[in-house]
């Protein structure tokens, strides 16, 4: 029963997502709360299990809310429009190249493994361009998520070292034998950037000859600011605030401090830089304020119904029902099994309840039947990581999201078939290699 309230649950959510019936607020908030009711725990367990969920994100809500800000403001100071100029005059206007691009960025940019710093690093120095072009902003989220997907199988990227806590075994020794399926996966990255920049360029050219004159109207005033814009503009800081961003880059990836107060005090010390003016420095604040609060809030909720569907075990027993569901006939390939559906099981579990609920079960029905638990998680891993960054569960896609102003239903539409099939080759060419 347990199962089924926990299934009906996550089934709502994403539903109301995907068709737009709810805000993710309204979902995450009312909807997992009603589940814990039918379930029959009482309020007082489900505070519980409300505040460990909002301890899980609180910091990540945080460090939404100062690093949103704090991006905003350096885009005020103009410190992105010579970047993107730049890819301009590279790329030539090309929309392949573009497409070509944002994918190498996207696996580049996850290189340190955190999902939020590589959309906050990539997402506002590429929707302008984007824009700019007339290309379809959810193409650059795709391609950023399948990029970062593909090299999040790095052994620090925390999908192997959740892997490595349920098996024992060392996180690099998963990880070596991935390297020539990452490999694989970039050579098919690119050729797949390649196939949809086409069909994007395609789609820009069908628009008419009407369409390009807003489009060139838009790239002009892209290009060119508005005078309340340029007002905010610091060209003669590009330097300062292009060294003012690394250095927070910087002290994200060593780990210094919290990510939350690195990107606070780098606020800070951009509105000191940028506008000495307290006014005009709180006017800067106010102004990005709904975008950085609309992600607090959501992260909060989010944390609010990890935290019920957790507490009251309903990801364990769904996880459980999912394998004892499952005709015996296939318990010897039941990790391939789970490989080949592992994409679309991400809109339904959260990568804990993936590698701590599933792969445990998994790996107890299969290794008797001669199956190496390595072999296990490369399957499991490989079948499901190009989808960490579709999923509802991501605090990091929300901050993509709320950077790019898309939505969550329509980026799933647009992507969720071809990311699938990318796993699916990624799955084939593991096959090749002899990982199963």
């Amino acid at each position: 029963m347990l199962a089924l309230i926990g299934l009906l649950t996550i089934l709502s959510v994403v539903v109301l997502l995907l068709l737009g019936r709810a805000s993710p607020l309204l979902a995450l908030s009312l909807v997992p709360l009603a589940g814990a009711l039918l379930a029959g725990f009482g309020l007082g367990e489900i505070s519980g299990f409300f505040g460990d969920g909002l301890r899980r994100v609180m910091q990540v809500a945080t460090m939404f809310i100062f690093a949103i800000t704090f991006f905003g403001v350096l885009q005020d100071a103009g410190l992105f429009r010579p970047l993107i100029r730049g890819l301009v005059a590279l790329t030539r206007g090309n929309v392949v190249a573009v497409t070509m691009g944002t994918a190498v960025i996207g696996m580049l940019a996850h290189l340190d493994g955190p999902g939020a710093t590589t959309f906050l690093l990539t997402v506002p120095a590429l929707l302008p361009l984007y824009r700019r072009l007339g290309m379809n902003p959810y193409l650059m989220l795709m391609m950023l998520a399948t990029g970062a997907g593909i090299f999040n199988m790095m052994p620090w990227a925390g999908p192997l070292g959740r892997a490595a806590a349920v098996t024992g075994i060392e996180v690099t020794e998963l990880w070596r034998p991935l390297i020539p399926v990452q490999a694989a996966g970039v050579v098919l990255l690119l050729a797949l950037a390649a196939l949809l920049g086409l069909r994007e360029q395609r789609r820009i050219a069908a628009a008419g000859a009407g369409a390009g004159r807003r489009r060139g109207a838009e790239a002009a005033e892209a290009g060119a600011p508005s005078a309340a814009e340029a007002a905010l503009e610091r060209p003669h800081l590009l330097w300062a605030n292009a060294a003012l961003f690394l250095a927070v880059l910087a002290t994200l990836v060593a780990g210094l401090l919290p990510a939350g107060y690195v990107f606070m005090l780098g606020l800070a010390v951009a509105l000191l830089l940028n506008y000495r003016d307290p006014t005009l420095q709180m006017q800067r604040v106010a102004a990005h304020a709904p975008s950085a609060l609309t992600m607090g809030i959501i992260i909060l909720a989010a944390g609010s119904f990890l935290g019920i569907m957790d507490g009251t075990g309903m990801l364990k027993a769904m996880a459980e029902g999912l394998v004892q569901a499952l005709p015996s006939g296939m318990v010897p390939v039941l990790h391939l099994l789970f490989g080949v559906v592992g994409l679309p099981m991400e809109l339904v579990l959260s990568t804990d309840a993936y590698y701590f609920g599933l792969l445990p079960i998994v790996l107890e029905i299969v290794t008797p039947h001669g199956v190496a638990p390595a072999e296990v998680v490369h399957a499991l891993t490989i079948g499901n990581i190009i989808g960490t960054f579709i999923s509802p569960f991501s605090p990091a896609l929300w901050l993509a999201l709320g950077l790019a102003g898309a939505q969550i239903g329509p980026h799933i539409r647009y992507s969720v078939l071809w990311m699938w099939g990318f796993s699916l080759l990624l799955m084939g060419a593991a096959a090749l290699l002899g990982l199963f």
